[in-house]
């Protein structure tokens, strides 16, 4: 399986400090990239997100979202990503993926090779790409990968 490349943010929300996958390293990482003008980030990805944030909130999963926007850059100012935060109550730390240089494409979704969003991104212990999902994927299949890599032992 493939390492992890670091993720590149430019602002957090719902954290103190800046999260890097070096800085996490021997956690597993769910990592979820959405934007918020995104039909299946808003109805499926980002709640399946925080259902998963509060299930796994006793463990040592670290739950990510990442803002990764490719498209209606204008619209996605942090001003509406911090009301969209607000409004859907979203409570696990939340990183504003890294503006891409002459591209629209930003930074991490680059490095993974994303086709869009949502995307789950599942980070293992060894810091290796356990599970990269596109689209909606069921909340039973993303429990039992993020519950087996929680109980492999390294």
């Amino acid at each position: 399986m493939a390492v992890a490349p670091e993720i590149s943010v430019s602002r957090w929300f719902n954290t103190g400090e800046p999260l890097t996958l070096a800085g996490l390293s021997g956690r597993p990482v769910l990592l979820h990239a959405f934007q918020m003008l995104c039909p299946g980030c808003v109805a499926h990805g980002t709640p399946q997100t925080q259902r998963a944030f509060e299930l796994f909130k006793h463990s040592d999963l670290q739950v990510i979202g990442l803002h990764t926007v490719f498209e209606h850059h204008a619209a996605m100012t942090a001003v509406s990503l911090e009301a969209f935060i607000h409004e859907y109550r979203l409570t696990f730390p939340i990183g504003v993926d890294e503006a891409g240089d002459g591209t629209p494409i930003p930074v991490t979704m680059q490095r993974y090779g994303m086709q869009g969003t949502p995307t789950s991104i599942l980070i293992g212990r060894d810091g290796s790409v356990v599970h990269h999902g596109f689209g909606q994927q069921s909340d039973m299949a993303l429990g039992a990968i993020i519950a087996a890599e929680l109980a492999a032992v390294r």
